[in-house]
């Protein structure tokens, strides 16, 4: 396109990331609240969110060396895996199907299962924009996509989309469950946190919600230096002049902007559809398409006849992406107000 508006999938990839680490500890703010429900415990959302933050996020964004980490990244994915069966086992059981009775009574009331009749018919209401626009948020690691090609060994092109097949193809069916499962078992009144939903003396997801802690706590050092990286490169700063002095200061101001951010909102569902609305759509469907026609133009009379055609496809996905996003910006908005 030229190198003017490069600037502007930059912002977006930062701000995205920030959105990312943003929702990390809203769920982690929620989900320790519910932990030391179980654990005979009142804290309440800020109190535990400040001191999981100040006490563990803090010292883990901190370290200059996240290889350490990686031990960790296996661990957290068996227990997004027992999530899913846990939740699972709770929707065949019917623990909560009768919303006035067992388990389901030790949950909020507009948190109890409220299965519809619509069925099939929901899909086409209004409602599902914000749907589509919360799936754009559900890879929000792409900016590490260069890294991960470097670091294969063998880093072919072939090998390279093996790698990148298969784990989509894992991870789509991952969140397919994980939705199905968690739908079918409260219909309307999911929350953005699905694990709001179970009662915090059901035993089985408590352990769902330590797994997702420890998954969450783990991986957020991740997210989060893709974000301050970003903000390095975007400000232009040269990698001998990011001295540690540079790059803690930067840690305290965006860590602490996310924890207030985080403290004062908590419709993760809003964070995740408005995110993807914007951010999301415009870095999946209009940047790529809009980078496309400008190569397959710069390559003149050497583009060929396929990749003329393929222009107008890109194209098309770039104009449903801005009207999905548009629709689905309103709709999350609206909800919030």
């Amino acid at each position: 396109v030229g190198p003017n508006p490069a600037w502007i999938p930059a912002v977006s990839c930062v701000v995205k990331t920030f959105f990312a680490i943003l929702a990390y500890s809203m769920v982690l703010g929620d989900t320790f609240k519910a932990l030391f429900q179980t654990l005979g415990f009142e804290v309440s959302r800020e109190v535990s969110l400040l001191g999981l933050t100040a006490l563990v996020l803090l010292p883990l964004c901190m370290l200059k060396n996240l290889s350490s980490l990686a031990p960790f990244s296996l661990a957290g994915i068996a227990g997004m895996l027992y999530t899913a069966a846990a939740m699972a086992v709770r929707y065949f059981d019917g623990s909560y199907a009768d919303p006035t009775n067992g388990l389901a009574l030790d949950v909020a009331e507009n948190l109890r299962p409220a299965i519809g009749t619509k069925g099939a018919e929901a899909v086409f209401s209004s409602n599902a924009f914000i749907l589509i626009c919360m799936l754009s948020t559900s890879y929000m690691a792409h900016f590490n996509a260069p890294k991960f090609y470097l670091e294969l060994k063998d880093n072919t092109i072939a090998r390279w989309n093996t790698v990148v097949v298969t784990s989509f193809s894992i991870s789509i069916l991952f969140f397919i469950a994980i939705a199905a499962m968690g739908f079918s078992t409260f219909g309307g009144s999911c929350s953005g946190l699905i694990l709001n939903n179970y009662s915090t003396k059901d035993s089985i997801m408590g352990f769902s919600r330590a797994a997702v802690a420890f998954a969450l706590v783990f991986t957020y050092p991740l997210a989060f230096v893709g974000c301050r990286d970003g903000i390095l490169e975007m400000l232009q700063v040269p990698k001998e002049e990011r001295t540690d002095s540079k790059v803690n200061n930067l840690t305290y101001l965006i860590l602490g902007s996310v924890t207030a951010v985080a403290l004062k909102i908590t419709d993760l569902s809003f964070i995740m559809s408005f995110g993807g609305a914007t951010l999301g759509n415009a870095l999946i469907y209009v940047y790529p398409a809009i980078m496309f026609r400008s190569a397959v133009k710069n390559m003149g009379d050497n583009a060929t006849t396929a990749q003329k055609l393929e222009v107008y496809v890109a194209m098309t996905f770039a104009a449903l992406g801005i009207a999905f996003g548009g629709i689905g910006a309103k709709m999350a908005l609206g909800k919030l107000m």
